[in-house]
């Protein structure tokens, strides 16, 4: 009996109720004159598991079946989609998006490369662990964060769990397909003394199955580290305010290098030259020894895909070398009007949304400092480990974020930690900033979401330690 493969799971998943040849007769027609598109058919199962203060206050759980079709004319695209699987649904939604080719006659771009990569496994996690024994997990984290520490006076932890499956057919009879597993735990820790009430949290995920978050030791060590950055908390004192030398930590910190910096990057914004970065393409952006990739390969990630969201197959592009603005992140129809190639970063929420340029997985690579030599090496300044919130201005490049974690650096030695720490300034400007990088490069721990223009998307970034050699840090200190 041949194995089953992504194609054969979304066959039986999508042409029970569809006729494929009669999909493909009407993607045909209604793509004629079009110079790209695609039927995209998504089927998807997700769940949420929450409990806060010792009870499950809730449990859900959602499939959606469904289908976009898109026309691409130009800079003009026709877009429609529906929540039913019919010849119908389809008929109309081929009236709707042929619209944008009308009088024209365009020639079909050339159907995405093939590839046999296969980042993750295919198995639906939802399935792989049954209601009781989540509920039951969520439980003995609770007990356990008591356990540790009298002062935890709350615990709230959730589990999340997706599993995506996709088809996408093209015009010439092209098709590829994807399934895609996500989970998430996450724990957050209220703790008190003497009055006062402190959070901590921490998170971790990625594509593969519950189980590797349900093991003991793993889940655990996410219950301690809640409970550490409580702690730490309760012991802050308030942010100073001013500029001064800035030490980011690795891994997770990276979301203002994602946010400041990489939505800048995305092709749409660069072609339309409303980025900061439009027209900087072959020149110098950053300090020397920067270098920034969006990888979309690695096995296992939150951000990584197989194929994005038009089947192209995902990729490890280059944006900034050695300081020098080498690369755009692209999706087909930006990257033909801008005459380069695409990267694999056209990507959707789900079959409602049309594609966009969108990051997989930042990340900004090591350089040859420890981190030791570059704490050292601050006279005064403060050491952001972990990030909140933050907004960023992507035409300007301004960003305003807030550290969940940080301390003072007094004379090359983290001191006390701070509260209510703020970085601003605007991303362009902050890359010609970086002093030093370090040789420790790391990952976020899978936690991450990118919002762009209604739409969000799993994603991932990394980085390692860096100097920045002067940001505007807003406190509290008076």
């Amino acid at each position: 009996m041949p194995l089953d493969t992504p194609l054969s799971v979304t066959d039986r998943l999508f042409f029970a109720e569809l006729d494929r040849a009669g999909s493909e007769r009407i993607l045909k027609e209604a793509l004629q004159g079009a110079e790209d598109g695609e039927l995209f058919l998504e089927y998807r199962e997700s769940e949420v598991i929450s409990l806060d203060d010792g009870r499950i206050r809730s449990a859900s759980f959602d499939a959606t079946k469904g289908f976009g079709l898109r026309a691409v004319a130009g800079e003009a695209a026709g877009y429609a989609h529906a929540g039913e699987l019919s010849e119908a649904a389809l008929k109309r939604a081929a009236e709707t998006v042929g619209a944008v080719r009308q009088g024209r006659s365009g020639t079909l771009d050339i159907a995405p490369r093939a590839t046999n990569a296969r980042l993750y496994e295919d198995a639906n996690p939802l399935a792989l662990l049954d209601f009781a024994a989540k509920t039951k997990l969520l439980a003995e984290i609770d007990a356990y964060a008591r356990g540790r520490d009298p002062r935890v006076k709350q615990v709230m932890a959730s589990l999340a769990g997706e599993w995506q499956a996709v088809q996408i057919l093209r015009p010439d009879g092209t098709r590829v397909a994807d399934l895609r597993p996500l989970v998430r735990l996450n724990v957050s820790v209220v703790v008190e003394q003497d009055g006062r009430r402190e959070t901590g949290s921490h998170g971790m995920g990625g594509r593969f199955d519950y189980a590797r978050i349900v093991a003991e030791p793993v889940w655990q060590g996410a219950v301690q580290e809640a409970l550490r950055q409580a702690l730490v908390n309760l012991e802050s004192i308030p942010a100073p305010a001013g500029e001064m030398e800035v030490v980011l930590g690795p891994g997770w910190p990276g979301i203002l290098l994602h946010e400041a910096i990489g939505h800048g990057l995305e092709g749409d914004f660069n072609r339309k030259k409303t980025s900061a970065f439009a027209g900087l393409l072959g020149q110098r952006i950053a300090a020397p020894g920067v270098t920034v990739v969006d990888d979309g390969t690695i096995p296992d990630r939150r951000g990584s895909l197989t194929v994005d969201d038009e089947g192209t197959p995902s990729n490890r592009t280059v944006l900034i070398e050695d300081g020098v603005l080498v690369g755009f992140l692209q999706d087909r129809q930006n990257a033909r009007l801008m005459g380069v190639a695409p990267t694999g970063n056209g990507r959707r929420q789900s079959h409602a949304h049309i594609p966009m340029p969108r990051m997989t997985n930042t990340v900004m690579l090591g350089g040859a400092h420890t981190p030791e030599e570059i704490l050292r090496s601050v006279k005064r300044g403060l050491y952001a480990v972990n990030f909140g919130g933050g907004q960023v201005d992507i035409t300007s490049g301004k960003f305003v974020f807030s550290a969940s974690e940080a301390y003072l650096i007094e004379d090359g030695k983290v001191g006390a930690p701070v509260k209510g720490a703020t970085l601003i300034g605007n991303g362009p400007d902050s890359l010609t900033k970086v002093a030093m990088v370090g040789n420790d490069m790391a990952l976020d721990p899978g936690i991450g979401t990118c919002g762009k223009q209604g739409q969000g998307v799993p994603v991932g970034v990394g980085q390692p330690t860096l100097k920045l050699a002067g940001l505007t840090v807003g406190g509290t200190a008076v």
